[in-house]
């Protein structure tokens, strides 16, 4: 049986990070955990575009965007929506999902999802390298691997 399975390796490849601003504080330290996935796994720095949107409903349509430009390996998209005392929470955290998952499967790039969405601020800063590691070093891993899987399946 043959096996095919992604490896570890960046070099060469080119990221696109598309981040929402909103709840930055989150958002750069999900960035600085996934740059140094990548460069830790063999990616330059000038291999790395890093893509602000205003929130995560507009990560979708940049994901897109950076997909369909050509220019990238992969996306990885960053962000938090942290609940609040509204449904506002569900519904944004709902459609970008929903839309994330729609631009990962349009086209031949990976697009990986380090999205949090936690019910408190302090699980979203244990999410984004304080005791639960960190979501968005794991979402740059799984788009090294992915690009690297889609390479070799030609």
């Amino acid at each position: 049986m043959e096996k095919l399975e992604g490896k570890l390796s960046a070099r060469g490849r080119k990221f696109a990070l598309v981040a929402s601003r909103f709840n930055s504080l989150i958002t750069r330290q999900l960035i600085a955990g996934a740059q140094d996935c990548l460069l830790r796994h063999g990616a330059e720095d000038k291999d790395l575009t890093l893509v602000w949107v205003p929130g995560s409903f507009e990560m979708p349509l940049a994901a897109k965007k950076a997909l369909e430009s050509g220019k990238f390996n992969a996306v990885i998209c960053l962000g938090a929506v942290i609940r609040g005392e509204t449904p506002h929470f569900e519904y944004v955290a709902a459609e970008a999902a929903k839309g994330l998952a729609q631009v990962a499967l349009s086209g031949g790039v990976p697009v990986t999802f380090g999205l949090l969405t936690p019910d408190t601020l302090e699980q979203a800063l244990d999410r984004a390298g304080a005791k639960s590691g960190n979501k968005g070093a794991d979402a740059a891993a799984a788009a090294i691997e992915m690009a690297d899987l889609l390479a070799s399946m030609g």
